[in-house]
């Protein structure tokens, strides 16, 4: 990677545009803060448009930089500095501007894919983030999202994920009833989870070969269309008097079950 590394004194350098109030955000970049991130952008799909960081920062990637192909512009500034241009007390000592390129399409996640989370109206950056650090940790292909459904790069969301959101690659599914009804076309069993105590126990689910886990909101769980769609209503033993989960809690075990029933 070449880098080409500019100095910046003042906050209203013009060069800062993208994270001015943190405007970098958009429909064709995104931001994300902190080492570990930038580590894994330069890993990912995502091209890494720029970096502002600390000296200190810069000492911690530059090895790591130099790794990869491409271009890159780092800025490097003071950490106050950088706190009045962002707008918020910053101690991460990098953010970086990355493009979101094409959008992935569904038949992009089908061939070859065994575990796929789906995730129906969840908008809580940290729940969002949460599943997407689920599916990395436990090896699901991909996620599938549907409208309404909060933004995996979203900078608060990335960094729950710890990345996860650039290692797992996701698709928005426009039309939902299509995508699901595309899935099970695809040969998914979808499992919907549940705190239905009239659901199966996940741990008696005979696992299929290939599943789609379809999780809801927290407040209203699966819309009754998708409950209906689904091939299979799993639910999570609880204890008496225990209504529900965090929806990426729920998450974390389901996987977990999959996978060690899987072996």
């Amino acid at each position: 990677m070449r880098i080409r590394v500019e100095h910046i004194d003042d906050a209203e350098d013009p060069r800062l545009a993208d994270y001015r109030d943190l405007r970098g955000v958009g429909p064709d970049t995104f931001v994300l803060e902190g080492r570990l991130l930038v580590q894994k952008v330069l890993a990912s799909r995502f091209r890494l448009r720029s970096i502002l960081m600390t000296r200190a920062a810069f000492a911690d990637l530059e090895a790591a930089l130099a790794r990869h192909g491409g271009d890159v512009c780092v800025y490097l500034a003071a950490a106050d500095t950088i706190q009045r241009l962002v707008g918020f007390t910053f101690h991460r000592g990098c953010l970086a501007v990355a493009e979101r390129g094409d959008p992935l399409a569904l038949d992009d996640l089908l061939p070859d894919r065994r575990l796929l989370v789906v995730l129906e109206h969840v908008t809580n950056p940290d729940n969002v983030g949460g599943v997407f650090r689920n599916a990395a940790a436990f090896g699901a292909d991909g996620v599938v999202l549907s409208p309404g459904c909060g933004d995996p790069l979203y900078r608060k969301a990335a960094r729950v994920a710890m990345g996860g959101s650039l290692e797992v690659p996701f698709v928005h599914a426009p039309d939902w009833r299509a995508a699901l009804a595309r899935l099970k076309s695809a040969g998914f069993t979808l499992v919907a989870l549940t705190p239905d105590v009239r659901a199966v126990e996940l741990d008696d689910l005979r696992v299929p070969e290939r599943v789609a886990l379809v999780l809801g909101t927290e407040s209203d769980g699966i819309t009754p269309d998708t409950r209906a769609t689904a091939d299979v209503q799993a639910t999570i033993g609880m204890v008496p008097g225990a209504d529900s989960l965090n929806v990426a809690t729920a998450c974390g075990i389901a996987l977990h079950r999959l996978r060690a029933r899987r072996g």
